[in-house]
């Protein structure tokens, strides 16, 4: 069953989402060659707890961390460790906070250092379609409309949508109702409709759409480990207009200074 949100509730969202987005930008502070991935969620937890907050990630269905930290070729999911990141590496960073009874959840991939120009458009285009998703999330349309945008956009410059894995939607449970596919038909799927509140969430591959889950039951990878990519937003339907409740203007703000 969907849950639809008050505005009273999506104030409360755009709280933990303002947390959130600030989290984001302590660890993109700390991206860079030479950092254990464990360092990077180390940062988050503690700047989410010393807020206030709890990190959504940190015993979701026994997961062990408060990021999903995902390198190269690892779609999502990926675990925090006593991996150093590289030069050319790129990486995931899914983050998820509860303040106020209420989740946000968001996702960005960093370039760590200089990536070769086939990578850089992955993520680039992997952005794209984030925000070309969000363009036809729309009061009146069909869940199916995002899906088809996000899928037109990847696959015109020859890349691949995962399709095991989904967005879903956000409120007092981390995943709530409905599926949010990153590949669809226009006008299928649940219908938008004032107070939906929804993670959008391309995950886009380099090589093959096909994907593998390793032996730790969580950290799912490309089948041909070639390079993956993730971007998330958190967005909500607000007197039937679309609102990105995350941000990723902190985020920017560092990788920018």
């Amino acid at each position: 069953m969907v849950k639809y949100k008050s505005a009273e509730e999506f104030a409360l969202i755009r709280e933990s989402a303002d947390l959130l987005g600030r989290a984001h930008a302590e660890v993109a502070k700390i991206v860079k060659a030479g950092v254990k991935t464990i360092e990077l969620d180390k940062r988050a937890e503690e700047f989410i707890r010393d807020h206030g907050a709890y990190p959504s990630f940190k015993g979701f269905n026994g997961f062990p961390s408060s990021l999903c930290i995902s390198v190269n070729e690892v779609v999502v999911h990926g675990f925090p460790s006593e991996y150093v990141l590289k030069e050319g590496d790129i990486v995931s960073i899914d983050c998820g906070v509860l303040l106020n009874g209420y989740h946000s959840d968001s996702a960005y991939t960093y370039p760590v250092g200089t990536i070769n120009q086939q990578t850089k458009k992955l993520l680039e285009i992997t952005k794209k379609s984030l925000y070309d998703g969000i363009d036809q999330f729309l009061s009146g349309g069909r869940i199916g409309d995002v899906g088809y945008a996000i899928q037109q956009t990847v696959q015109a410059h020859h890349f691949t949508v995962v399709r095991e894995l989904v967005g879903h939607g956000v409120g007092r449970e981390l995943h709530e109702e409905p599926d949010v596919p990153n590949y669809g038909k226009r006008g299928k799927g649940s219908k938008i409709q004032e107070g939906l509140v929804i993670a959008i969430e391309p995950m886009v591959n380099m090589g093959t759409r096909h994907v593998v889950q390793e032996k730790d039951g969580w950290t799912i990878r490309t089948q041909d480990r070639k390079p993956s990519a993730h971007f998330e937003h958190t967005v909500g339907i607000l007197n039937g207009k679309p609102e990105i409740l995350t941000t990723f203007k902190y985020i920017e703000q560092v990788l920018n200074s």
